[in-house]
């Protein structure tokens, strides 16, 4: 099935080539992409086919029409999974921190497609082929709670859940820095970075609504660090890595978005192997709650941080004196 998008470019704004536009409101595409779908009349300008390096001026609409995904080279691989819930209509996994979500350049096997695809013999086709069966994603060394469909209908009803911002997601996550407030909400757009393409940015010329809501669980005061629950109202691409950088809170271990400087600072020697050890950004999605399509009740379902990130936390909390929490 095709995909649409609708966009405006606002009247009053500084005039910007039409494929940057595009690559700050579909982020998940390259340029390259964009160019294909250009060249392949796909995206239109005011109802007319854009041109490659076309100007936008203020006020033109824009439509770009992406086609149903290509077959894709995914084949079932015996990569076992931690089930948290399965019925004939969907499956609940905890994904680990390392496991790619699905198949892409360079992430061809191994990927949690590949997996899903051998444990449940059903899901070809089902979300396109180059994604069976997925409705959202975790970044690759982000662990935690996520959900797969089944059949069309379950795909359908779930992706319509998240596209209205009814799913319930808390992450949990420890980050540099004491959080003044025990609790606050971060509401910005998001968009490609202006100058490194592989990482977003709330400093985007554009870029699409992001809410993420914090909560401070734990203050680790000795060693500035914090302990922290959030919930997502949307979802956009590395969304809670963004907003805690941009706060100047970044995620500890984040690769892309942290600060090595922060880590160095770190005065306690041991605390630092240990975080350093993690090898990733200390993230972990907690919870995620849903409609079940078919029965329509309500579900929801927990994982605890896994051993890596609870190690560095059974560490502080002894340190600090402290009852062990979420």
């Amino acid at each position: 099935m095709e995909e649409r998008h609708q966009f405006t470019f606002s009247r009053g704004r500084p005039p910007e080539r039409l494929d940057h536009f595009l690559a700050e409101q579909l982020p998940e595409l390259t340029r390259s992409q964009l160019k294909k779908l250009i060249d392949e009349g796909r995206i239109t300008l005011n109802g007319a086919a854009a041109k490659p390096g076309g100007k936008l001026k203020g006020g033109e609409e824009i439509s770009v029409t992406l086609p149903p995904p290509a077959p894709s080279e995914a084949i079932p691989q015996e990569i076992p999974l931690k089930v948290l819930y399965e019925d004939s209509h969907l499956i609940v996994i905890d994904k680990p921190a390392g496991l790619v979500v699905h198949p892409a350049p360079g992430h061809q096997q191994g990927t949690l497609v590949n997996a899903l695809l051998h444990h449940c013999r059903d899901l070809a086709g089902i979300g396109g082929e180059l994604r069976p069966g997925i409705v959202h994603r975790l970044d690759k060394d982000t662990s935690g709670v996520m959900v797969a469909t089944k059949d069309d209908e379950t795909h359908q009803s779930l992706a319509a859940q998240f596209k209205a911002h009814s799913i319930c997601r808390r992450y949990v996550a420890l980050v540099h820095g004491l959080l003044e407030n025990d609790r606050g909400t971060v509401d910005s757009l998001i968009g490609r970075h202006p100058t490194q393409r592989k990482k977003m940015s709330t400093q985007a010329r554009s870029g699409r609504r992001a809410v993420t809501h914090w909560r401070v669980l734990e203050r680790f005061e000795l060693d500035r660090l914090t302990w922290v629950e959030l919930t997502l109202e949307t979802g956009r691409t590395h969304q809670i890595r963004v907003h805690l950088s941009g706060l100047n809170y970044p995620i500890v271990g984040d690769p892309v978005y942290g600060s090595s400087s922060r880590l160095a600072s770190l005065g306690d020697d041991d605390l630092r192997r240990r975080i350093q050890t993690l090898g990733r950004q200390a993230l972990h999605a907690r919870l995620l709650g849903f409609v079940h399509p078919a029965s329509g009740e309500y579900m929801e379902f927990e994982s605890a941080p896994p051993e890596d990130m609870g190690s560095v936390l059974a560490f502080l909390r002894e340190k600090h004196g402290h009852q062990s929490g979420l």
